[in-house]
């Protein structure tokens, strides 16, 4: 696949520099490329202990992202997913370490134990003090002998920065890491693994499955499973934790592992905040991009106990970019409408047949959400059918409280439902439709002529008219066939949709953006949408 990379070779040291060169002067590096690859802080004087971590690169923005006041003193990176040598371990140490000493902040890979563990060593023989820790909280393969380092990393970085930055003694900092590592644990899942630069994607996981317990070099998991949404997915993960979770309150970690968008990140969120199997976890932290596997589309959970100090500790203040700081989990606050905003509600009457035209239509559009988000890819961003079909769902839940036996307010109350429930400019153009086909019967218009009306009032609000590749093309040929029959006004939308295939250009609308090879032969599909309503009706009636 295509990367926005230089060579493989360049990439890591190109991507620290651009770290770098971005950070306002907060940030150094040592010299030695491309063997010698150590971030540092610019403004560190080595009067307080040394936080040190590091590891193989891939997983940005860990660990060179959290070098900073109130976290890292430097970062050691390797090339991507490869343990740092011990020269470029040593290199970090001796730059940074002053009489406080310095902390080792290793995740529980065999490379990363022995190159940063040799580096101590050799430190020491300088007269060094040095001590580190081994980060093991991945509790994916409960029979593993040495449990993977993962996310949990973070919590240690960010309890030992805040000590450091206060002037704990590397004793009290190693004694809190151990502590944190104790009662820490990790899990994730994903829907596909990570790509690495210049390397073939290696294709395990099936469509329609997800791997619980990735680790964050793409190693695989304990299990697949059947994906089905984001709230089995984080329960899935929730189960897993429920063992280390105990009764007092908790913290999580939320983490994208690399190509999760922020909506997904988001809907997981809500997910684990709003679960039975979470009610102990009160702070979270995230969700972000915190430790990452490259282009891996899937999150992780990490979970630590709280109390009065290490919650100090979470709640000091650093000053980095990548970091989101921790919040409190709590309900959806919720603010009335302001006043005049919120519709007067209609009052509800009872006509089975309206309803079961109106039920049918909402049905059509829902059947047919699929074929026109396909539709809509080839000249727009492919949501038509989406759109359309929410807003079905919605208006067929509401039918209970509709005006059904009054046609003029029933008009109405139909645009108040889609200007609430149906996003995009859709949305607004039906609203405005119906609420104007609404008037034009209040005004004593018959049906056919008060739809025309409405038609009439969208193109002038609108700006679109016949012949500039909209769903007009489809609905006003349609609403003036409909005197002669639903049959008549199917086969005119149809006619109308089919010949927008040869419409070269669009003049409203998204497809107005769009160049003339996109849409040729392709109906537009909001007209195609109006083709297959009245098909639809044609053959119910």
């Amino acid at each position: 696949m295509n990367q926005f990379i230089n060579t493989k070779e360049s990439l890591v040291t190109d991507a620290i520099d651009g770290l770098l060169e971005t950070s306002g002067g907060t940030l150094t590096r040592l010299d030695g490329y491309p063997h010698i690859k150590v971030v540092c802080r610019a403004d560190w004087d080595k009067s307080k202990v040394a936080l040190i971590s590091g590891g193989g690169s891939g997983h940005e923005p860990a660990h060179a992202g959290f070098v900073g006041q109130g976290m890292l003193t430097a970062a050691v990176c390797g090339e991507v997913f490869a343990s740092p040598s011990v020269d470029a371990v040593l290199a970090g140490i001796l730059a940074v370490t002053g009489e406080a000493g310095c902390l080792l902040i290793v995740k529980n890979y065999t490379g990363d134990r022995l190159n940063f563990g040799l580096a101590a060593e050799r430190a020491r023989a300088f007269g060094l003090r040095v001590s580190m820790v081994v980060v093991d909280d991945d509790i994916a393969l409960p029979d593993l002998p040495q449990p993977r380092g993962v996310a949990g990393t973070l919590f240690v970085h960010k309890i030992t920065g805040a000590m450091a930055e206060a002037g704990a003694d590397l004793e009290a900092a190693t004694q809190a890491a151990e502590t944190a590592i104790k009662s820490m644990a990790s899990i994730g899942t994903s829907l596909d693994t990570c790509t690495i630069p210049g390397s073939a994607k290696e294709d395990r996981i099936a469509p329609g499955m997800a791997e619980l317990g990735l680790g964050i070099h793409g190693e695989a998991g304990v299990q697949q499973v059947v994906f089905t949404n984001a709230r089995n997915a984080m329960d899935l993960v929730l189960d897993r934790l429920a063992p280390s979770i105990g009764a007092g309150p908790h913290v999580a970690i939320l983490n994208n592992l690399g190509s999760t968008t922020p909506l997904e990140m988001a809907i997981l969120a809500n997910a684990l905040a709003t679960s039975e199997k979470s009610r102990n976890i009160k702070r979270i932290i995230g969700p972000a991009p915190l430790m990452t596997s490259l282009n891996m589309h899937g999150f992780s959970v990490s979970i630590l106990p709280l109390d009065d100090v290490n919650t100090a500790y979470f709640e000091a203040p650093v000053d980095l970019p990548a970091w989101p700081g921790m919040k409190t989990i709590g309900p959806v606050p919720i603010h009335p409408l302001p006043d005049g905003l919120s519709p007067i509600q209609p009052i509800p009457s009872a006509n089975p047949k309206v309803r079961a035209l109106l039920d049918h239509c909402c049905d059509l559009l829902i059947a047919a959400e699929t074929d026109l988000n396909t539709l809509d890819a080839k000249s727009g961003d492919g949501d038509t059918g989406s759109t359309l079909a929410t807003a079905a769902r919605a208006l067929k839940g509401a039918l209970d409280r509709l005006p059904l036996a009054d046609g003029t307010q029933l008009f109405r109350a139909v645009g108040n439902e889609l200007s609430q429930t149906m996003g995009g400019s859709s949305g607004v153009i039906l609203a405005i439709f119906f609420g104007a086909t609404g008037d034009a019967c209040a005004s004593g218009k018959p049906i056919a002529k008060a739809l025309l009306a409405g038609l009439e009032r969208i193109s002038q609000v609108g700006g679109a008219g016949l012949g500039d590749r909209t769903m007009i093309d489809a609905l006003e040929p349609a609403l003036k066939a409909l005197p002669e029959g639903f049959e008549a006004a199917a086969g005119a939308a149809r006619a109308g949709a089919s010949g927008t295939a040869a419409m070269g250009r669009a003049k409203a609308g998204r497809a107005s953006y769009v160049p003339e090879e996109n849409l040729i032969g392709h109906n537009d599909p909001g007209a195609e949408a109006v083709a297959r309503l009245f098909e639809g009706l044609a053959k119910a009636m």
